[in-house]
């Protein structure tokens, strides 16, 4: 169950605000709100990435309505870096002001700051004793948890559920964005239903923080659809792409904007990358799909091999709680209900490099903002014990260890 968050003290946020820098955080809320104006579908998904630093600001002003649920949680992390610099010796804090820096720079977001902070504060309505030896004396590990005679050595990560895709969400919206336009003018001109199904078997790239390109394999997509429709063709096909356009037939049931959306992801699948343009009574949905299923949870084995090795002293036991980046609820719960990051981390914990890890744990959003269950895991994080590990079965770091599923 979530931990309820704490009424929030705006001068706390002040604090937070301060220990960033006010002039650098004052940029950075510019930066994303110029960025976030760029396109209608990757406006928002920029908005919802960077929520965070979004909540903080909105809370220092003077809201006319009560703060979210997820609004108070992220105040209530804000709160505790605050806090948190105050108790750290000076060469801690330059640490914590460095990971700042790096937070609101370039793709950088609150995330992986926040998280661990989510993650010692978890720790502790466990009954355990948290030390921030990352940031005091630059450890590879973020934390160390005591309890009892036992200590445990936590690293704090973040992977992009992007690594795991070929067709990145970032990209798509910013082809949908970007067609908008010519699709609205077609549908005025050739008023009715369609259908344009993409498959792109090498996908399209894109980071969050990239500015739109004039060349490149978004734009190249981009002027083949224009292409498509300026000829009125049906098919277009080479090895990095193939297009077709048919009428869109829908029941009567999921002609509504109500019922259209779930209909095409029953048809196209949790994966599929789906849009909707309308105009007057026209209609023109996109769906596009990669040459493979995504590969989330491949992505996170990946990156826990990677880091095992240097994140952890292998003098204790040790935690790998990794956060699950840009997914969305559904995403989310299909990872869970598929099993799919258990699979992988289980695979994971098999490898000789795993033997000093005594759990993996996983988190969210959806836990981060205090989100309740289906959406966010039961017990704030997913946790796979290693039962391998010497100390897998000790009581006093089962809070912290014992598998969640």
């Amino acid at each position: 169950m979530q931990r309820q968050p704490l009424p929030f003290d705006p001068r706390a946020l002040d604090a937070f605000v301060a220990l960033v820098g006010t002039r650098p955080w004052a940029a950075r809320i510019a930066e994303i709100r110029r960025r976030a104006a760029s396109g209608q579908r990757a406006g928002l998904a920029i908005r919802q990435r960077h929520a965070l630093e979004f909540a903080i600001e909105r809370l220092r002003g003077h809201l006319i309505r009560p703060p979210s649920q997820a609004e108070r949680h992220a105040a209530q992390l804000a709160t505790e870096a605050a806090r948190l610099s105050r108790s750290l010796s000076g060469a801690g804090k330059a640490r914590l002001r460095e990971r700042l820096a790096a937070a609101i720079s370039g793709g950088g977001t609150l995330v992986p700051l926040f998280h661990m902070l989510r993650t010692a504060a978890l720790q502790r309505s466990r009954g355990f004793a948290v030390q921030f030896p990352g940031l005091e004396d630059d450890s590879p590990y973020d934390l160390l948890l005591t309890r009892g005679s036992l200590e445990a050595e936590v690293a704090c990560d973040v992977v992009s559920a992007e690594d795991g895709r070929l067709l990145h969400r970032s990209a798509w919206f910013r082809l949908v964005d970007r067609i908008e336009a010519e699709l609205h003018a077609w549908l005025v001109e050739y008023p009715g239903r369609y259908l344009l199904k993409l498959t792109l078997p090498q996908g399209l790239q894109g980071a969050w923080h990239d500015e739109p390109l004039e060349d490149g394999a978004l734009a190249a997509v981009h002027r083949r659809i224009c292409q498509l429709l300026k000829t009125q063709g049906r098919r277009d096909h080479d090895d990095t792409a193939v297009l077709r356009l048919d009428p869109l037939v829908l029941a009567a049931r999921d002609s509504d904007d109500v019922g259209l959306l779930p209909s095409l992801r029953r048809e196209f699948g949790p994966e599929a990358h789906l849009s909707v343009t309308a105009a007057g009574r026209g209609l023109f949905v996109m769906a596009a799909r990669a040459g493979r299923t995504d590969e989330v949870a491949v992505a996170m084995r990946r990156r826990l091999s990677a880091i095992a090795p240097v994140r952890l002293s292998g003098t204790r036991p040790g935690i790998l709680a990794m956060f699950i980046e840009d997914t969305d609820r559904g995403e989310w719960r299909s990872l869970r209900d598929r099993f799919e990051l258990e699979g992988e981390a289980r695979q994971f914990l098999a490898y000789r490099s795993a033997r000093p890890i005594i759990a993996v744990t996983c988190a969210s959003r959806c836990e981060l903002f205090g989100m309740a269950a289906p959406d966010a895991a039961e017990d704030g994080e997913l946790r796979f014990r290693n039962p391998a590990h010497p100390e897998a079965r000790a009581a006093e770091l089962a809070p912290a260890v014992l598998s969640s599923v």
